[in-house]
Formats: C-alpha cells, structure tokens, sequence
C-alpha cells in the first residue's frame, strides 16, 4: 500500500529522510503514473485533447463579452475541463455557473483570505482541514470536524467562507482536479445549535448551486458518530444533491469500521492515525498561506449577465428551492 504525504511545495513520502533518493523519485514517479493514467482512464485526457480544448476554452473566453478579467491559465481553465470529462460545452458551462455563483454571494465567495481572523480561527480549532497524507487512490482527504465551531461564535457564512478557502486552496492542484477528493466527518457532539445557524432556504440553494458550479470531483464522504441533530441535516443535504453524490456517502458504526476503507494513517492520530491533528493543521496553514494571493486574485474576476446560462427546471434560478423557508430550528434531539 502506498501513502502519500504533501507538503505546499512538493510531493513527499512518510519517513523521507530514511529513504534514498532514488527511491523517492521511484515513489514520485509511481504516483505521477497514477495521476496520468487517471486521466486517461476516468477524464479521457490525453495531450492532443488537453491542448485543443485548452486553446478552444480560452478563445470562447475572449469572445464572450460576459465575462471579465477571467483567469486563463491552464491550472485554472483544466479545472473546468476535468470536472466535465473534456465536454468544452459543459465546462464552458460550468465557468458560466462557477463565475455567477460567486457574484450572487459575494459575502461568501470574495476575500477568501485564510488570514481572515475568523477563517483563520476555524482552521486552527480544528473544524476543517486537509490531511497531508493522500489516500490509497491517491485523493486528498479533507476533514470536518463540526465540534469544532462554537455555534454561539460563528455564522453559517463563516462556516462556509472557511470551506471555499479549502476547496479553493486544494483544486488549484492538477493532481487533486484529476483524482478527486475524499471526505472525512465526525457527528459526535453536535447539538441543535450547529444545524440552527443554517436557513432552510440558505443551505438548500448552496448545497444545490455548489454541485453544478464548484468543479470539483467528490469522490466519497465518510461520516462517524451522527447523531439525530446532524443526521436530518446530512439526509436532506443529500436529497439537494444528484443521485451519483448521494451514493458516495458512507456512513460508519465505528472508527474501525471506517478504516477498512479509509486507512488511519489518513487521519490524525486522535482518529487511529499517526499524525496529531495540531501538526496537521499546521501544515495545512502553510498550504493555504502558499495560496493566498492566487485565491484574493479571484476577485478581479466578474460575470456582467448571466444570460448564457443555460437552466433547466428545478435548478438554480427555478421556484423549488425559493418556495422553502423556516431554518432548522424546529428539530428535536433525542
């Protein structure tokens, strides 16, 4: 079983400093085969295509007077491509929806800055984070820990700004666009406060919005200890979602449950792993800051219209979800 280690600079293997250097650049290698023939096998990515579609992409971009300032380097366009398996038509798309979703809630998708003093807090207490081990496909682990947040402190804004830096952060990678990403949540002492925070209205047209606009390739979500206060909202999180998401979720009875298909070197050593969570997040603190100019950049970006969008009923912009009200205050914990 390989594991892989990342750091904000370079790939690197557990126990680096006993091993050779040809071995690690064995180890580089081997992981790079991985990242290539995923491409290949799930993305139909290959050279000829990539730069084709690069070169179409962005001549579209220029063309289309909506758009401003867009960002067009082949980092950020091949997120697009990649979440859509090289369809140039649903990538362009998907930019349209990612550059709308970000105008219509400025006060959550602009100044993502992980020096931001709330953000910045949420990190450090722990409520969510990458692990810098990958996966046995390769996949960056990205872990919530909702006792984290002190619900009396923090607003569901604050909880969400918190989540776009990380995927924001993570999706500038090549590597991360092409394998996907895993998820790890831990239920456990979640109370009635931590769902209240959220509208009705508010969680369901960002659950809905983020699916069809972050480009993004979710590839399984494991989730620990749900208790009842968090279980209604992880059900009807999931009834937000295409039914390809929903059966991606796993829900475990226990830790070792969840390390048979989740290896606990992945998790910190409070979870069975071996790395303590305090030294996780501090490398995951250099990951963000590495990112930080690139993710304040984004701002410059702007949609004039979002008239080349193309709905379709019950998505957004449709009645099923403005028609919802009320928040979750109402569920009761057993």
């Amino acid at each position: 079983m390989r594991i892989y280690i990342m750091t904000s600079t370079k790939l690197i293997m557990p126990n680096q400093n006993t091993r050779s250097s040809k071995d690690k650049e064995a180890e580089e290698g081997n992981f790079l085969d991985v990242v290539a023939k995923t491409a290949v096998d799930e993305l139909r990515e290959d050279e000829a295509t990539r730069r084709q579609c690069l070169a179409q992409f962005r001549e579209w971009i220029q063309s289309n007077s909506d758009i401003q300032n867009c960002l067009m380097d082949d980092s950020f366009l091949l997120r697009f491509l990649r979440a859509r398996k090289f369809s140039l038509a649903m990538a362009q798309q998907t930019l349209l929806k990612y550059l709308n979703f970000r105008k219509k809630f400025k006060h959550i998708f602009y100044d993502l800055d992980c020096q931001d003093a709330k953000i910045h807090e949420l990190v450090t207490n722990g409520y969510i984070f990458a692990s810098p081990f990958r996966d046995n496909n390769g996949r960056r682990v990205i872990l919530t820990i909702p006792y984290k947040l002190d619900p009396s402190r923090y607003s569901s804004t604050d909880m969400t700004r918190a989540h776009m830096v990380t995927y924001e952060t993570l999706i500038d990678e090549e590597e991360n666009q092409i394998l996907g990403f895993s998820y790890f949540g831990d239920g456990a002492n979640v109370t009635i406060q931590h769902v209240a925070i959220w509208s009705i209205t508010e969680f369901a047209t960002l659950m809905k919005w983020g699916e069809q606009s972050c480009p993004m390739r979710h590839k399984v979500l494991h989730i620990i200890n749900l208790l009842p206060a968090f279980k209604y909202v992880v059900e009807f999180g999931a009834s937000r979602v295409s039914p390809k998401l929903r059966d991606r979720l796993k829900i475990h009875n226990s830790i070792s449950e969840m390390h048979e298909s989740l290896p606990s070197i992945v998790l910190p050593k409070e979870y069975g792993g071996v790395m303590p969570m305090a030294d996780m997040i501090e490398l995951w603190k250099k990951e963000l800051a590495a990112k930080r100019d690139r993710l304040l950049s984004y701002d410059a970006m702007n949609l004039l219209s979002d008239r080349g969008i193309i709905r379709r009923r019950n998505q957004p912009g449709g009645g099923e979800i403005s028609e919802m009200q009320g928040s979750f205050r109402k569920l009761e914990v057993d």
